[in-house]
């Protein structure tokens, strides 16, 4: 025997089950993007290294990224992200396109990272985004995009949140506590860190970072004040806004998120699960001001955020909150009763299919007791039966699976029958 050649480490293997979760997301996400006018649009799977390399950080490009040479000699990677591919697709059409552009998008992505619960090397990502408007009520409207899809999976503000801070009230804040502006990433990165180490380490890392005790004591202040963005006009603005979109209760402040990518300028945001196991975010993202000038464009304010779906599909899996697994996406079973009706069981199907039915056809002559447990284990609502009896008179047999009722109808009948128990259903 040939031995068995296991999958690539972090990559997915999507059975139908997988796969309809997959599809459940990538419907949602659609729903949540296009109820505000978003657009669909996707870029290349694989980029050149230098695309990330200004504004992703030195983690990212040297090490999450699946890079390679090409044959031309060119360095390369599969994509660990979106937002650089999008900036540049904007510069390069900048004269041309209607603004604000809201485009959305729902596809594959890989990062060189060790797999565990809630991170893949290959995952899925929601990329949505708006650019050419930079106001508060823009950064209001794709938090709410977030808050409408975290309701229509039915994830309450209990149980998930999107926690909002603002990257130039925190700078006010750094100004006012005489943190050096060379230090200010390593703070940033420090601030979002906090919730993951413990709080000793945390102070201790927060020293050899050259912090004095009087920056530390009034950083800590800083991050414990939950009325902190009253400081903020942004902010203010931003929670206004949030409270006339309908979506307020799904939102908080909290001055620890602040997303630690360099190209974040203002308004930044992550959402949680409230109770489970998973600690990442659901989705992150923010105000970007200054990416497009690094990809060849003319300034352009944008905000948005990303989403991956192995951990949102966790957090709807430990909630209970899956949609049911449907096998086939035919609801409708037409059986074959023997050989010499092959051929009148699949003219049958073909007439429910050019009528708008999705049928399953038995694909040869079984037991009928069989195919009904076919039928059965697909989840079908409905079988038909042709047997010679019926075939002489003209008629079929119809069961609905649903309540074990079966009718003998005209043949020209059944299909209206079928579509109301569909309907009924």
């Amino acid at each position: 025997m040939a031995s068995k050649i296991n999958t690539v480490k972090g990559t997915r293997e999507f059975y139908p089950e997988e796969m309809a979760l997959r599809n459940y997301l990538y419907e949602k996400v659609g729903v949540a993007a296009r109820s505000f006018g978003y657009q669909e649009y996707d870029g290349p799977f694989i980029e050149p290294i230098d695309l990330y390399a200004a504004k992703s950080g030195e983690e990212l490009v040297k090490k999450q990224s699946f890079t390679f040479e090409d044959r031309g000699g060119d360095l390369v990677t599969l994509r660990p992200e979106l937002t650089p591919s999008l900036a540049r697709m904007i510069a390069a059409k900048q004269g041309e396109l209607t603004f604000p552009a809201r485009w959305w998008s729902f596809g594959p992505f890989w990062r060189y990272e060790q797999p565990q619960k809630g991170r893949t090397r290959e995952f899925f990502q929601w990329n949505i985004d708006m650019l050419g408007v930079s106001s508060p009520e823009a950064d209001a409207e794709l938090i709410a995009v977030g808050a409408n899809f975290l309701r229509s999976v039915r994830l309450d503000p209990q149980q998930a949140t999107i926690y909002v801070n603002n990257r130039r009230l925190m700078d006010a804040e750094f100004d006012a506590l005489k943190i050096p502006s060379e230090k200010r990433m390593d703070v940033s990165n420090l601030v979002d860190r906090r919730t993951k180490m413990e709080p000793a380490k945390w102070d201790a890392y927060a020293l050899e970072l050259a912090l004095d005790q009087t920056q530390l004591n009034g950083l800590k202040d800083v991050l414990g004040n939950l009325d902190l963005w009253k400081k903020s006009d942004e902010l203010v603005r931003l929670f206004a806004t949030l409270e006339a979109l309908g979506v307020k209760e799904y939102v908080k402040f909290d001055p620890n998120i602040m997303r630690g990518i360099l190209y974040y300028t203002g308004t930044v945001f992550e959402a949680f699960d409230n109770s489970g196991s998973v600690k990442r975010a659901i989705l992150g993202g923010g105000r970007y001001d200054n990416l497009l000038e690094d990809v060849g464009g003319q300034p352009l304010s944008g905000v948005g955020f990303a989403m991956g779906d192995v951990v949102m599909g966790i957090v709807l899996q430990e909630k209970g909150l899956l949609p049911e697994f449907i096998p086939s996406p035919a609801p409708v079973l037409v059986t074959i009763f023997d050989e010499t009706l092959i051929r009148d069981s699949y003219a049958l199907a073909a007439e429910f299919r050019n009528a708008g039915l999705n049928v399953l056809c038995y694909p040869e002559p079984a037991k009928l007791q069989k195919q009904f447990k076919f039928a059965d284990k697909m989840k079908a609502r409905i079988v038909v039966t042709l047997g010679p009896d019926e075939v002489a008179k003209g008629l079929v047999a119809v069961k609905n699976l649903v309540n074990s009722e079966q009718v003998t109808v005209k043949r020209d009948a059944a299909l209206e029958l079928i579509k109301g128990l569909l309907a009924g259903a």
